[in-house]
């Protein structure tokens, strides 16, 4: 996520890996990393070692602390050895594409493709305006929106799934298939959120993916440049320099449909100004606030950082 702030390629922590709790287009087939961290050491605001989990994945050593602190943004604890449960590299990728689709059209090809028996691994949709800031020729130089989809596995299986996705996909339009070599480059410029990088706020929105759509229909009026991942159920969304970035309407849009927003970029004076994450109910803050008071009682991990005066 750094990449996202201008940070140097390469700079990011296995820390802030789990603080930020970070995932990528293929987070709704392998999860984030709160689901591959098996075990942690770490330090209290009180000052107190602890740690949870271990270093297989069947263990029993009480409360998952360890997924407790996955997305905590180092608000309650300094994590000081972390494991992870990694996944092979799969041997082959390749990317299904269709141009042209509208956001509705397209969030229907994207659940229909995750929900068949290929199994695509990611789905994304570029509007043109996203797409042509892609580093990838195909991508840029496709003159309108484009929809892709991942397959990977054994070359034989990615192989025979893509005949099979390509004979569904035929009644949307005419199919193009990218190999290995453009489908790492492409996934890696969606997973950096490269058709937004700038100084510009960013808001990172996550619905239900049929209602990714009507969010954005509803934000028409905004000054703003978005692409979706995760099959529509993730909006990336960068706005002009309205006053509170577009906070109002973004955040009256995804409560309408249950879904939250957050802050990903701004200047301090915005993050100041509204709060970064989406505001819990009543209930919901009581119990992070007690949460953050058994973890660090004197608020010296972070504070304000998710919630102001916590």
């Amino acid at each position: 996520m750094g990449a996202l702030n201008g940070a140097e390629p390469g700079s990011a922590t296995i820390g802030g890996v789990l603080a930020a709790n970070v995932c990528g287009p293929r987070r709704i087939k392998t999860g984030s990393a709160r689901d591959h961290v098996l075990g942690i050491k770490a330090v209290s605001g009180r000052g107190e070692a602890f740690k949870s989990g271990g270093r297989v994945v069947k263990n029993v050593t009480g409360y998952d602390l360890s997924k407790g602190l996955a997305g905590s943004w180092g608000t309650l604890a300094v994590a000081t050895d972390i494991t992870f449960k990694v996944l092979p590299r799969s041997e082959t990728v390749e990317t299904i594409m269709l141009r042209g689709l509208s956001d509705a059209e397209a969030a229907q090809v994207m659940c229909m493709s995750m929900g068949s028996s290929w199994e695509v691994s990611s789905a994304a949709h570029l509007p043109r305006a996203a797409a042509e800031r892609i580093p990838v020729s195909l991508i840029s130089g496709a003159d309108s929106a484009v929809t892709i989809l991942r397959l990977e596995g054994f070359g034989p299986s990615v192989a025979y799934r893509g005949d099979r996705l390509v004979d569904d996909l035929k009644q949307f339009g005419t199919v193009d298939r990218l190999d290995d070599v453009l489908s790492t480059a492409l996934w890696t410029a969606v997973r950096d959120v490269v058709p937004l990088h700038g100084d510009r706020p960013l808001w990172r929105v996550s619905v239900a993916p049929s209602d990714g759509p009507a969010v954005v229909a509803a934000l028409e009026e905004l000054d703003m440049r978005y692409f979706y991942d995760w099959s529509g159920g993730l909006i990336w969304i960068e706005t002009g320099e309205a006053e509170d970035a577009g906070a109002g309407p973004i955040r009256a849009a995804v409560q309408s449909v249950g879904g939250h927003a957050t802050l990903m970029r701004g200047p301090a004076a915005l993050r100041t100004a509204i709060p970064p994450f989406q505001p819990q109910p009543p209930a919901l803050a009581a119990l992070s606030r007690r949460l953050k008071e058994n973890f660090d009682p004197k608020g010296i991990l972070n504070p304000g950082r998710m919630v102001a005066g916590v």
